[in-house]
């Protein structure tokens, strides 16, 4: 664990002594190291966010539509209906079968557990029924 020892030192521990002064202060960055490097230790997490940030994007956009709403119901249905729409693609769903499917189950469903069914983590690709 090589990475571990040279995470307490400061980012120019090896500059010579007279050249320190040359770099940037890191803030502290050191300190901060282990939790930086944390992706490393495990390959699925990601380096950056960049797919959670294009996963809300819709939402930004969304969002100066809701101004113009005329109700807040009318903004909470908006924002649920995004959000029904980004879970499904994110579970590699198509929406709009997505929301066919639902739209025509939803009103079968006589118990949560049947309406949990129905959300797009529970559902595979071949789980969707088009009538």
């Amino acid at each position: 664990m090589r990475h571990r020892s040279l995470a307490r030192r400061p980012l120019n521990y090896h500059c010579q002594e007279n050249e320190r002064d040359n770099y940037p202060d890191t803030g502290g960055l050191h300190n901060e190291w282990d939790k930086l490097i944390r992706y490393l230790d495990d390959g699925r997490l990601e380096i950056d966010n960049n797919s959670a940030e294009n996963a809300i994007r819709p939402f930004v956009l969304g969002r100066k539509n809701w101004l113009f709403s005329d109700s807040v119901k009318g903004v909470q249905a908006s924002a649920n209906l995004y959000s029904l729409i980004e879970t499904a693609k994110a579970n590699g769903l198509e929406p709009h079968a997505y929301l066919r499917h639902l739209f025509t189950e939803l009103p079968k469903a006589q118990t949560v557990d049947a309406i949990e069914t129905l959300l797009p983590g529970n559902l595979g690709k071949d789980q969707i029924r088009i009538s």
